[in-house]
């Protein structure tokens, strides 16, 4: 039973990370062009484009995308609380509530890990191969985070400290959630 969570966890996580990246690489306004993008838009279609019909974009922002992903992960919530079924002695609305906010801080935290890949990647790249495919996503998706960081911790001796201090800033982050 044990291994069965866990694969379903693995595969739930996985889709529930490419429909927060589709999400975040659109709300930051990175390109779609290269192949990471390509391979998020083609293993995401499935599902977003049907709530695009139904969800449309507002305010600029791709909501069929992350409504997307917080499916995933409330039917992922669903079974675990099922799972614990018998051991749950709580009203429905309390577990309605619970398995919310399981979800919702699933891709929270989801997103913050999302960063931190991202922010190491940047870091990693511009060290080794700074005209990577990887690297102008990696440095548009942490672009918004890095740019505040930057304005108050300047360069020193040439190094950039600031994806130091996003990542410490993330990992507090992760704490409270």
């Amino acid at each position: 039973m044990q291994a069965i969570a866990f694969l379903l966890d693995a595969v739930a996580s996985f889709f529930c990370t490419l429909f927060l990246l589709r999400f975040m690489m659109q709300a930051m306004r990175v390109s779609f062009a290269g192949q990471i993008g390509d391979f998020v838009v083609k293993l995401t279609s499935w599902a977003v484009k049907p709530l695009r019909s139904v969800i449309p974009g507002i305010g600029g922002y791709d909501w069929a995308s992350l409504l997307a992903a917080l499916g995933v992960q409330l039917a992922l919530s669903v079974l675990f609380i099922a799972l614990a079924g018998p051991s749950l002695n709580a009203d429905p609305g309390s577990i309605a509530l619970m398995v919310l906010w399981l979800a919702v801080r699933a891709l929270l935290r989801l997103a913050v890990y999302i960063l931190i890949g991202a922010l190491i990647l940047q870091a990693v790249l511009s060290w080794i191969n700074p005209y990577s495919p990887l690297a102008a996503p990696a440095y548009q998706l942490t672009r918004p985070i890095l740019d505040p960081i930057r304005r108050i911790l300047p360069t020193i001796s040439g190094i950039d400290l600031s994806p130091l201090v996003a990542i410490l800033l993330l990992q507090v982050a992760l704490m409270f959630l």
